[in-house]
């Protein structure tokens, strides 16, 4: 179900049967995290990237996975012209190292997520949660931070936590 918004961020809800908005699409827990994201029209970039890099047959399997979606914006934060390098046939290796830094397994809704807890990606390195006041952010293995702007998109293999910033692994 495709509906019309001004590109404006979904409201922050719990997911119930009905799903969450996310970039003017349903997220509905009968599809996978693939099928989604691709509805999203803030995760454009990100769809692209996972096709790039070789990932969706990945993330549309059993699972069930934890992803961090970073937003359109949250790439474009990114220096100019890196979104368009890592999309590169060439760069295919790098591009599914950051995307696969996005992703933990198992499923781990927002309420699941304690302050100062570790999680290892599938990428090997690990994610440090900051959860404070009913919100979670995430520290990279740099040192940056993302914070998680819709919790709790529930999919049929998995969550997804819309974030503002893309996480980078040391590697």
């Amino acid at each position: 179900m495709q509906m019309s918004t001004s590109g404006a961020s979904a409201s922050m809800g719990t997911s119930g049967a009905g799903g969450v908005m996310v970039g003017g699409a349903m997220m509905t827990p009968d599809k996978d995290i693939v099928d989604n994201a691709v509805g999203s029209s803030e995760h454009t970039t990100l769809v692209a990237a996972v096709k790039a890099g070789g990932l969706v047959e990945t993330l549309k399997g059993a699972g069930p996975f934890t992803v961090f979606a970073p937003t359109n914006a949250a790439f474009e934060k990114l220096p100019a012209g890196t979104v368009n390098t890592l999309i590169m046939p060439e760069n295919k290796q790098k591009l599914t190292t950051i995307l696969t830094y996005h992703v933990v397994p198992g499923r781990l809704m927002a309420a699941d997520l304690k302050d100062g807890q570790t999680l290892t990606t599938v990428e090997g390195e690990t994610l440090t949660v900051m959860a404070k006041g009913g919100s979670v952010m995430l520290r990279d293995a740099k040192g940056g931070t993302a914070t998680v702007t819709i919790p709790n998109v529930v999919s049929s293999n998995g969550i997804t936590h819309v974030i503002d910033t893309v996480l980078m692994p040391t590697k």
